[in-house]
């Protein structure tokens, strides 16, 4: 059986709710990654929590992993269309994570300026 919601937004964080998926899939917006490029775009995140959170994100159906099956090892993140689907969210965040920076002070490493 499904779970029910109250809200719309309820389910929307439920999905991609937490500290690292919704960053996981912001990068994966750009195009496919490797485990190790995300790992280095995301360096405060554990080995251990990527993993993690890119089992959860394919659980979901929104990200699929794809080994290219060649040596040595090549594995691929990219987003599936139900994870593409989250593109003007993601962009929303970013615009609106980037305008809170500049209002704050706030430093972001990697904006480009």
């Amino acid at each position: 059986m499904s779970k029910r919601y109250g809200c719309p937004v309820e389910l929307a964080v439920d999905v991609i709710g937490g500290k690292w998926r919704p960053v996981i899939l912001a990068h994966l917006k750009e195009g496919a990654h490797r485990y190790g490029e995300l790992r280095r775009r995301v360096p405060d995140m554990s080995e251990k929590m990527l993993a993690q959170r890119l089992r959860e994100l394919q659980a979901d159906g929104l990200v699929e992993r794809v080994d290219r099956q060649s040596r040595p090892a090549h594995v691929e993140y990219h987003l599936t269309e139900e994870g593409r689907s989250l593109a003007p969210v993601l962009q929303a965040l970013y615009d609106w994570g980037v305008a809170r920076a500049e209002r704050s002070a706030t430093p972001i490493g990697h904006l480009p300026r």
